[in-house]
Parts: C-alpha cells; structure tokens; sequence
C-alpha cells in the first residue's frame, strides 16, 4: 500500500501480538508526524530488553537477574505457589495485592492442535520444587479457556499424590456484567462457585 520502508515498518508493527493492520499503520504515521518522538531510545530500549532481560531461573517470571525480584522477596509466602502460563499472568495477579506467596510460570498452555504438551511446559521444574515438602498448596491460575482448562486439568491429577492441597482459581460472571450476555459455561461456573452472603 505504502512505498518501501514505510509499508516494512507497518508490517513489523503489524506482526506484533493484538496489532492489526490499522494499528500498526496509526503507530507507523505516529512516529512519522510526532517530531518530539525519541525514535533513538526506543530502538536503544528494544535492544537493552533483549539483551538484559532473561526468565527467572525459579519461576521462570521476566527478570533482570537470575532471579525475580518475587523470588528473591523473604516476606512472601513460600507455602502457596500459583501457577500461570504467561510472566504477563504474574503482573495481572499482582495488580490485586491479594496474593502473597510465589509464582510458577508454566510458558504456556496444553493445546493439542498447536502441538504443545506437557513436556513443551515448565511442569518438571514445578515438581522439582514442590519435591522438598515446604509448598503446602498450588494454586491453579491457568486460562479459562479449553487449553488452560486442560493444563489445569493435567496438573492436579499430576499433583493428586502430593500432600499437597491443589486449588483453582473461582471463574464466574464479571463485575458489572449483565446476565443476559453470559455464555453457558461462564454462567455455570457462577452457579457452582457460588458461596453464602
């Protein structure tokens, strides 16, 4: 659509995770019109994140170090660890400061279509570390999606002969939401994680 480096950068943008077309474009004409655009630091940025950044050799969380700053916390709480595909998963659960233990980060979901099982995910470094009896419960975090179900599924029947308490997040109806527009399953979880008032 665009001549040369203007249609590439589009494109580059445009293969970036929830960037379409008209993003990619927006952003492209952005930095084009935007004099005051410090186009330098962000080039310096994106290549001082793939050179520093590296996963956390516990929980497998984006650090700086070798190990996150969660991990090398003494206040939390070594007895609860939750379970989540993505390091992106650990800051949406953080963003509530209502969990205070750590955090295993699996690198992914069970999905038989895209051939990721569980041998593609960090299951064997979540047993390593449940191996020496200080975790008493593992909370499952996963998606609430067919393959996070799955996942889900997969670690508590691994983690059913550990003296473990395995729990799973509850899943139900939005705040704010209207039952009118809640799916089948979403309304039937609400159903079964019901508690007293």
């Amino acid at each position: 659509m665009y001549d040369g480096i203007v249609q590439s950068l589009i494109d580059e943008f445009g293969r970036l995770p929830g960037i379409g077309p008209k993003s990619a474009q927006r952003i492209t004409f952005h930095i084009l019109q935007t004099p005051s655009f410090d186009v330098s630091r962000l080039a310096e940025l994106l290549t001082e994140v793939r050179e520093k950044v590296r996963f956390c050799e516990i929980c497998g969380n984006v650090s700086e170090q070798d190990r996150c700053a969660i991990c090398r916390d003494p206040r939390r709480d070594a007895t609860l660890i939750c379970v989540v595909e993505d390091a992106k998963d650990v800051s949406a659960i953080e963003r509530t400061r209502e969990f205070r233990g750590l955090y295993h980060v699996l690198g992914g979901a069970i999905s038989p279509i895209a051939g990721i099982g569980p041998d593609d995910l960090r299951v064997a470094q979540l047993m390593s570390r449940l191996a020496d009896g200080t975790v008493q419960e593992v909370i499952l975090a996963t998606n609430p999606n067919l393959e996070g179900e799955a996942t889900a599924a997969y670690l508590s029947r691994l983690l059913t002969s550990m003296q473990i308490t395995v729990t799973r997040l509850a899943s139900g109806l939005p705040v704010g939401g209207d039952l009118e527009y809640a799916d089948e399953v979403t309304l039937g979880r609400a159903f079964e994680g019901r508690r007293a008032v």
